[in-house]
């Protein structure tokens, strides 16, 4: 009897030893990503970092259990529909967004997949999902909009130029959001004793136009309104402000990095990061309709008084107390 169930015990542990072999070398899923970006690998190197860096923190690792499928559109918005068709055929398991635009593409072009927007202002007003809280069919994620920052970037800039009363806004009107935006600062503006002048740029070439139309029109301050068309050509829209001496206020800090003078708004690393839980708690079998859109919880602004001495500007000492970063 102890002969035959040692024979059995034996028996039992190879049995055993053969399964989990067996299940060692079953390959584990990868799911993929498709992350859709309308700006350019420059201007979102920060945020591209702060998602992956929340993916790893929550146990993700490329190339052994995610992959990740990037298309870029370099500020070239009717590109998107197309990367958006590319990322479904490719059975992506979930789309990543970047702004309002790329949104929209994946939007039409799917909805089965769940879309998770990284960044995307006023997603209600520009028809992304029903409400923030029940957003409703495949799309939840986190917003960049917060009712007062566009009017507070105004408010920031009068601080600087108080003598400014002509001021331009430069924006792309493809851009679902900024035409809501313009909208918010036009309401504001006569509270501040402030004429707005609205410039459209759809692409590179109507920046020097718009530039041409502000010396014309003798604005004394621009506004520049996120957007990834824009912002692929920040280092260019930052160069001519200072050429024409006009001190601007940016949305995000890539602007900064470029030379710009302000930037005032969403810390979008932030979003980023948050981002990842958000496709966590989908491929653990979260329904987008069921989460949540998120709006910032963090903003930054940024001064760049390399800048400010360049446009011959003093800014006032209490604005560098409550600047996040002063760039000197």
């Amino acid at each position: 009897m102890k002969r035959l169930a040692a024979i059995v015990t034996l028996l039992v542990a190879a049995a055993l030893a053969t399964s989990l072999a067996s299940d060692a070398q079953q390959p584990k899923k990868v799911s993929r990503i498709g992350f859709l970006l309308a700006s350019s690998p420059s201007s979102t190197a920060t945020r591209v970092e702060a998602f992956r860096r929340g993916l790893r923190e929550l146990g993700y690792v490329e190339g052994q259990n995610i992959a990740i499928e990037w298309r870029y559109a370099e500020g070239k918005l009717d590109r998107l529909p197309d990367f958006a068709a590319e990322l479904v055929r490719l059975k992506v398991d979930i789309i990543v967004a970047e702004g309002a635009p790329a949104a929209h593409a994946a939007k039409n072009a799917t909805r089965a997949v769940p879309i998770v927007m990284g960044n995307a202002a006023d997603p209600v007003g520009t028809g992304l999902v029903a409400s923030l809280a029940r957003p409703g069919g495949n799309i939840t994620g986190l917003s960049d909009f917060h009712a007062g920052v566009i009017t507070k970037r105004l408010e920031l800039l009068k601080e600087v130029v108080p003598t400014a009363s002509r001021i331009a806004v430069l924006l792309n009107p493809a851009n679902p959001t900024n035409p809501l935006q313009l909208r918010e600062i036009q309401a504001t503006a006569p509270a501040l004793g402030v004429t707005l002048l609205s410039l459209e740029v759809k692409g590179p070439d109507d920046i020097e136009h718009a530039f041409t139309a502000m010396k014309k029109e003798r604005t004394g301050a621009l506004i520049v309104f996120g957007d990834p068309t824009i912002v692929t050509h920040r280092r260019r829209i930052a160069e001519l402000a200072v050429k024409s001496r006009l001190p601007a206020i940016y949305a995000s800090r890539a602007s900064m990095d470029a030379g710009g003078l302000m930037s005032y708004g969403t810390n979008f690393d932030d979003l980023y990061r948050r981002a990842a839980i958000y496709v966590d708690k989908i491929l653990r079998g979260a329904k987008p309709a069921d989460l949540p859109v998120e709006q910032p919880t963090k903003f930054e602004l940024i001064i760049n008084l390399k800048t400010a001495k360049a446009l011959g500007l003093t800014i006032p000492r209490s604005l560098l107390l409550r600047a996040d970063q002063v760039i000197e």
